[in-house]
């Protein structure tokens, strides 16, 4: 059975709302701008050029008011209180170009519409070359809670295949300025695989990384994604495509480092020096709770139901000023989807998946899982092995197979 997929229409706050509540509940925020465009990013960005007078940061912000508003006004058609805002976070796209006070506002805003919860986790995501003391400092003011960097490399030559814009020892210094403006939450992001990248490289990044102080890592190999920039220079035969034999050695080689200095796995792909180092936003995608996903494009999930914005910044101003949610289009989850979403996810956790969240042919593929392996099981938890976590996905395909 597939999803009921349709365009959005007045209804759809309603499917929401239905099955909403219970769980934790987080709001994501889409910036969309960037200063020049990475050749592997095929998220949705745009730049100066591209835009033009089309949008600017101004005519996105009164949007996002007039978007958080009208899902505020949604929210309260639910019969019991409207639950308190858990965590925020701040994505892009760079949201850092806004600058402090900009982040500051995004913050008011949705303060402005929704409760924040006690001791509520706030994360924007920055740009090493668009911060300073003085950024940080601002940020904590507001009350933002937690930072995540961009880094992925260390070593110019592999930052340049990327097109990234940092200079190598940016990104440690940004961490070091956030942690000394009171930020004891902050993330500092990694790729590895990048054609052209060394072992060495890769430890130079990481004792960089270390250096920092950080007390959270997140780690991603270089997914060529169509479309992009890099996919058009390795389908030319300028680069070649990332190696996975490659992408498992230097896996291996960072969980290794990072583990050995006290930072730990809690998702395949992030490390933490403790549990309150972890990111509560995230954990609250991975364990299928609910969010409100705005700006362009941005994507949300609300009891069961998915929808997803209109993507360009100036139609999505339109959409706003017009009335309503600027939602594109929306899908009701089966519960069958909901089946392969939980199993997908969790799976991915330390934590682990629970083998009684299995059906009878996903308890039979765990038992195979296990005998390869690739997990173990715990009581009556299903956990990855260290060599699970390097065919995690081959681990998802058979317990849905």
């Amino acid at each position: 059975m597939t999803s009921t997929a349709a365009q959005a229409t007045a209804d759809q706050p309603a499917l929401a709302l239905r099955d909403f509540g219970g769980g934790p509940f987080g709001i994501y925020i889409h910036v969309p701008f960037c200063a020049t465009r990475c050749g592997y990013c095929d998220f949705n960005t745009y730049t100066a050029g591209e835009l033009g007078s089309s949008s600017s940061p101004q005519s996105w912000f009164e949007a996002l008011r007039g978007e958080l508003a009208t899902a505020a006004r949604e929210f309260e058609a639910l019969p019991s209180e409207t639950p308190k805002v858990e965590t925020i976070f701040v994505g892009g796209g760079t949201p850092s170009l806004l600058g402090g006070d900009g982040l500051a506002d995004v913050l008011d805003a949705v303060r402005a519409n929704f409760t924040l919860a006690e001791g509520a986790e706030v994360t924007t995501e920055s740009n090493p070359e668009s911060t300073s003391p003085a950024f940080f400092e601002r940020l904590r003011e507001a009350g933002y809670t937690r930072i995540s960097l961009g880094m992925q490399s260390a070593a110019a030559h592999v930052l340049k295949i990327l097109d990234r814009t940092h200079t190598p020892g940016r990104a440690v210094a940004a961490a070091r300025e956030a942690r000394a403006a009171g930020f004891e939450h902050v993330n500092l992001d990694l790729i590895y695989g990048t054609p052209g990248e060394t072992d060495a490289d890769l430890d130079a990044s990481l004792d960089a990384v270390l250096s920092a102080g950080v007390d959270h890592v997140s780690a991603y190999s270089l997914i060529v994604e169509d479309g992009t920039a890099l996919a058009r220079r390795v389908r030319r035969g300028e680069l070649p495509a990332p190696d996975g034999d490659v992408l498992a050695d230097r896996y291996e080689r960072i969980d290794t480092r990072l583990r050995a200095a006290g930072l730990d796995w809690y998702e395949v792909s992030n490390w933490a020096a403790n549990d309150a180092a972890r990111c509560r936003h995230n954990l609250g995608y991975w364990d299928g709770g609910d969010w409100l996903g705005a700006g362009p494009g941005a994507h949300s999930h609300v009891g069961g139901v998915r929808w997803w914005n209109v993507k360009h910044p100036a139609r999505y101003a339109d959409r706003v000023i017009a009335g309503g949610l600027p939602a594109a289009g929306w899908e009701l989850l089966t519960d069958e989807e909901r089946y392969t979403e939980r199993v997908m996810l969790t799976v991915r956790l330390r934590t682990g998946l629970p083998l009684g969240d299995l059906d009878a042919d996903g308890r039979a593929a765990a038992d195979r899982v296990i005998a390869d392996g690739l997990a173990e099981r715990t009581g009556d938890l299903l956990i990855l092995t260290d060599r699970g976590r390097l065919l995690a996905d081959a681990v998802v395909r058979t317990l849905l197979t």
